[in-house]
């Protein structure tokens, strides 16, 4: 996994947890389901790039 895209996959999970808690915390249903869209962005990218490197060893 290239430190890059490691470093955009754990910045898309971590911004992702926190929106999706504001939302909740305040009630917005949209701000929280962005929220989790967004972690779910970073969780996919992540096992993208986990996947790349398993097949180059």
């Amino acid at each position: 996994m290239t430190a890059d895209e490691k470093a955009k996959a754990k910045t898309e999970q971590a911004e992702g947890k926190i929106k999706e808690a504001a939302g909740r915390a305040v009630g917005n249903d949209r701000l929280a389901a962005e929220g989790q869209a967004e972690k779910s962005t970073g969780d996919a990218r992540e096992a993208k790039e986990k996947a790349k490197d398993a097949f180059k060893h």
